[in-house]
């Protein structure tokens, strides 16, 4: 009498246990023609598999915040130097033990921006307190690029609140490890910058853009030009900070110039404080 079979079993061998038992029997790992596809750096790294490496970057993100719940993030970028106000003030005090006047002239700078970053944490405190409590469809989740400053901020206030967060760090040479608010299993890393934008739009619901230098205005401008082309559903997009953003750019200059359409300054607005970023974004979605 043959015995019965689970339905759900699995009809292929498994890829990990073939590999483990490769590794068990002594296989060696250097590059090898008989070594697994899937197992071999060297070919995986090829110029001819960067689709592949695309769709990696595509997938395994996708699939861990699903696991996690995560359908709906609220996007926060900003600058990584800005740091709170005690380590700003120690910044400023080691810049003027120095006696270097440049160095002294970016330290100040940095720490008459710091309040940015505690209103950043508070933003993302808001969020968190939020979501407490709610089905995970209703829930919504602060997501950042992962590293340090105002991104920091953002996941830091996440985290007191008893929030998880997101994290999509980007590998340069610059760069310092992922925060330690990331909520660890959503902890990724990119080695496209094309994929890991995509992956900030694909579930915000909300962008909010503190002052940053480059990259802040690489991804803000992105957005907004996904949005205003139709590339991308509209989204709230928050400037926070108005007198950075309308010193930094002549958004009217745009408009007389007749390179944007007047319409187009309502893709997005300004506010100055945690809570009018967030009644915006409750405003948007009748929260």
């Amino acid at each position: 009498m043959s015995s019965t079979r689970n339905i759900h079993d699995r009809r292929l061998a498994d890829a990990w246990a073939t590999l483990k038992a490769s590794s068990d029997s002594g296989l060696p790992l250097e590059p090898d023609a008989n070594r697994l596809a899937f197992a071999d750096p060297e070919f995986l790294l090829r110029r001819e598999t960067r689709g592949i490496r695309f769709q990696l970057e595509l997938l395994k993100p996708d699939l861990e915040q699903q696991a996690h719940g995560i359908e709906n993030t609220i996007v926060v970028f900003g600058s990584a130097r800005l740091r709170d106000s005690e380590t700003s003030a120690g910044m400023v005090k080691a810049a003027e033990a120095s006696g270097d006047e440049a160095v002294i002239r970016r330290a100040r700078a940095l720490a008459r921006n710091a309040h940015y970053y505690e209103k950043a944490q508070a933003f993302g405190r808001i969020v968190a307190e939020y979501s407490a409590g709610k089905e995970p469809r209703d829930m919504l989740f602060v997501c950042t690029g992962g590293g340090p400053g105002i991104m920091e901020a953002a996941n830091r206030g996440a985290d007191e609140a008893g929030g998880i967060s997101v994290g999509l760090s980007i590998a340069l040479p610059m760069e310092e490890a992922a925060n330690t608010y990331v909520t660890p299993a959503l902890s990724f890393k990119f080695h496209y910058f094309a994929l890991r934008k995509m992956h900030f739009m694909m579930r915000a619901k909300a962008l909010v853009a503190f002052p940053g230098g480059f990259g802040t205005l690489d991804e803000l401008f992105e957005v907004i030009t996904l949005v205003q082309t139709r590339k991308a559903r509209q989204v709230p997009i928050v400037l926070f900070g108005s007198d950075y953003w309308k010193r930094l750019i002549n958004f009217e200059l745009l408009v007389e110039e007749g390179v944007i359409s007047p319409a187009d300054l309502d893709l997005f607005q300004f506010a100055d404080e945690p809570e009018a970023a967030w009644d915006a974004i409750k405003s948007f979605y009748r929260l």
